[in-house]
């Protein structure tokens, strides 16, 4: 197989005549960390950790298609961690590719997923690499010019045994010869996809990488200087270094606080922090008169300084009337994440005498937790009285106080 270079007048990754793509491999079940789901999926500093790889990437080089190969069990996963990314991160990516059983099958069919994008580079990276920085992402597209088909590569710190099942040593290889690789691997688009192909039609299996698929085609492939720092999570200790690093880089800490109040009306129901809850009466309000959402957005939103509900949904507005009030905390919480942010707790206080809310408690909390795209674990719901003073103490309503901690870039 040959690999037809990209015309010269084009060699510059620059050039935005150089249509370079990027696919995201998360097929995997990440079994090694035994978690509830793939490590992709969890929740690493505020947001899943396909999130920050895929926001790290799109800071990185102006791709003119991403796609991302998912297994077919986890379009749920996969759709909920997309509402973290910002804006920008999701501008060029497209659906999903389902995944096969290998990483060989999940790779070939996010390529095919790209034909239709004809690019002339394409990037493959792993999901739970969510440091790629911008040099490393530029060095790949030029390896990709040069060579065809290259990926990063580390100096190896130990030396390396090679040994039999019996552990009995056979060879040790010269450390100066031996590369630990990364991803992003970069190839010509033409040449690894017809690679992956043949591979696939010769029954050809257990490939560990795509610079191995190339070199089984007959490519010759090269390693360029890689990024130490660009690690691979696959164990529980790996996650909590990632997860530290990622707070570390949003090291401004905020709090913010939310106050709301609503009177009592005629009817049989209340919605508190998104649940439906009997009671004797409902709640007067614009919207569904969620007071504990409401106060819940504003401290969010004062956080952030960026005003309260009603600079961003005006009561004046008839399209918010009888709205669920999700819509706001929900907004709130995406306010948070297109700055760079991550919540890291809400905490909220309910004030009344009735509804009793701790029957209702965790439901809450999971809702809460859900609305803005949180672990319950960083949600806190709780009830008090006023000992019968004031309006609360009287029974003519509902008073919520809140508060949010985030974290800033």
């Amino acid at each position: 197989m040959g690999w037809k270079s990209v015309p010269t007048a084009c060699r510059s990754p620059q050039l935005p005549s150089i249509k370079v793509a990027l696919l995201v491999v998360a097929a995997g079940r990440g079994l090694r960390l035994g978690a509830d789901r793939p490590k992709q999926y969890l929740n690493c500093a505020g947001r899943p950790l396909i999130v920050h790889t895929l926001e790290a990437l799109a800071a990185s080089w102006p791709f003119s298609a991403v796609r991302v190969a998912i297994h077919p069990g986890d379009r749920a996963l996969y759709d909920e961690a997309l509402a973290h990314l910002t804006p920008g991160a999701a501008a060029a990516l497209g659906p999903p590719a389902t995944g096969g059983e290998t990483r060989q099958q999940s790779v070939l069919a996010g390529l095919e997923a790209l034909v239709a994008a004809a690019p002339d580079i394409v990037l493959i990276h792993d999901a739970a690499r969510p440091f790629p920085s911008p040099d490393l992402v530029a060095r790949a597209v030029q390896a990709a010019e040069r060579h065809g088909a290259a990926a990063p590569g580390t100096p190896m710190s130990d030396t390396v045994k090679q040994v039999d099942a019996d552990g009995r040593v056979l060879a040790t290889p010269p450390r100066s010869a031996l590369k630990a690789v990364q991803t992003p691997q970069a190839f010509a688009f033409p040449l690894i996809l017809a690679a992956h192909r043949r591979a696939a039609a010769a029954g050809v299996a257990g490939l560990t990488d795509d610079v191995a698929v190339a070199e089984w085609a007959g490519a010759p492939a090269y390693v360029f200087e890689g990024d130490p720092a660009n690690v691979k999570v696959t164990t529980m200790q790996d996650f909590s270094a990632a997860e530290a690093r990622l707070m570390a880089s949003a090291g401004e800490i905020r709090v913010g606080q939310g106050f709301d109040v609503h009177a009592f009306a005629p009817g049989d129901h209340v919605w508190l922090c998104g649940v439906r809850i009997p009671h004797s009466a409902a709640l007067k309000g614009h919207s569904d008169a969620d007071v504990a959402l409401h106060a819940l957005a504003d401290a969010l939103y004062g956080a952030l300084a960026e005003g309260d509900i009603g600079a961003h949904f005006p009561p004046s507005d008839p399209q918010w009337k009888g709205a669920a009030s999700k819509v706001f905390l929900a907004h709130a919480a995406g306010r948070v994440r297109a700055r760079g942010g991550f919540i890291v707790n809400l905490d909220a206080t309910l004030i009344c005498e009735a509804p009793k809310i701790g029957p209702f408690r965790e439901a809450m909390r999971e809702r809460v937790a859900e609305i803005a795209g949180l672990d319950i674990a960083r949600v806190g719901v709780k009830a008090t009285t006023s000992e019968r003073l004031g309006f609360t103490g009287r029974g003519e309503g509902i008073a919520c106080l809140a508060t949010a901690t985030v974290r800033l870039p």
